[in-house]
């Protein structure tokens, strides 16, 4: 009887380590907005991998999921989910639809509509944050609101790494 009992505490005690571990590196989404659309639909079922940020940093054409100063009208944070355009220390402009990045315009062929709207002054990337864009950028509040800004690196959840619905898209987002 004591084996028996000591048998299946071993199994739940590693079922339970299992868990925590799987819960702590990778989170689901639902995704509600049109503001990565068309590489995200809205509601698009996803997994955040929290994994790749815990030992290194984002790089550029990440698509990450960020928490935000803003509200949902029951009280609760609201997180986002946007593409990296540049990185601490990049200068970035935006002109005539293109986004410059370092002086070089970006080849985004991801965009909704194929340019960017609107004008951005150059800015210079602060130390420790990225600056975020929706792939849809006539219906995104990214980086270019002051609402939202430059995203600190302790602010990003995940990378957004996998697709499980719609059940026709399931698989790696690029």
């Amino acid at each position: 009887m004591r084996k028996t009992i000591i048998s299946y505490g071993k199994t739940i005690i590693f079922a339970l380590l299992v868990a925590f571990l799987l819960t702590g590196l990778i989170k689901p989404t639902l995704v509600k907005g049109y503001s990565m659309y068309p590489t995200i639909r809205p509601y698009s079922y996803l997994i955040i991998n929290k994994l790749p940020y815990i030992t290194g940093k984002p790089e550029y054409g990440d698509i990450i999921v960020f928490s935000t100063n803003i509200y949902t009208e029951e009280g609760e944070g609201k997180n986002l989910i946007k593409r990296v355009i540049g990185l601490e220390g990049d200068t970035l402009e935006i002109k005539g639809g293109v986004v410059y990045r370092n002086g070089y315009p970006i080849e985004e062929d991801y965009i909704y509509g194929g340019t960017t709207p609107g004008e951005m002054e150059l800015i210079i990337v602060s130390e420790g944050c990225v600056f975020v864009m929706g792939d849809n950028r006539s219906a995104s509040l990214d980086s270019r609101d002051s609402a939202i800004g430059e995203i600190p690196l302790k602010d990003i959840m995940g990378r957004v790494d996998l697709r499980l619905f719609p059940l026709n898209e399931i698989g790696v987002v690029q």
